[in-house]
């Protein structure tokens, strides 16, 4: 090693030297260093994960929004569904009530029409029967001929009109 230039008691005090130091550096500096890194390493590690649950968290919360928004459309829907259901119900409701109201006021109408005919019939019963028991009497108190029967007649045709005009 001399042709090196190198001495051969120099070489191994440095090399022990150097053995030493690499030592020492492996022990103090080395190992503190990779906990260090390892320590910086756990973080990175941690750090990641918790972004990846953060990032789960926010996938099934927006999921979860996505679906109470949906399920309130849904139910907003059905409102307003259960609102058109009921004005149809009610409108048709109020169209039987004024169909009742409306029958009603037609059958008392018919009652009453019906009760004013009945007292026309009675009143024309009565005047007939007069005009009736008017003719009997001019018939019995008189004799009749031809002639005198005709004009008895024609006088009881002539009253009956008088009394349908009134």
């Amino acid at each position: 090693m001399e042709a090196l230039g190198l001495d051969l008691a120099t070489f191994v005090a440095q090399l022990v030297s150097f053995l030493i130091l690499l030592g020492l550096l492996i022990y103090f500096g080395y190992k503190p260093i990779r906990r260090i890194l390892d320590e910086r390493s756990n973080r990175i590690r941690e750090s990641m994960e918790q972004a990846e649950a953060t990032k789960e968290e926010y996938v099934r919360a927006e999921k979860e929004v996505k679906a109470m928004i949906g399920k309130a459309r849904e139910e907003g829907q059905s409102v307003i569904t259960q609102a058109g259901q009921l004005g149809d119900r009610l409108k048709e409701e109020a169209r039987q009530e004024a169909r009742k109201e409306a029958q009603a006021i037609i059958d008392r109408t018919r009652e009453e029409l019906e009760r004013e005919r009945d007292r026309a019939i009675e009143d024309l019963r009565r005047e007939f029967v007069d005009i009736s028991i008017l003719a009997a009497e001019k018939v019995i108190n008189e004799t009749l001929d031809k002639e005198r029967h005709r004009r008895l007649i024609e006088e009881a045709v002539k009253e009956s009109a008088t009394f349908r005009e009134n």
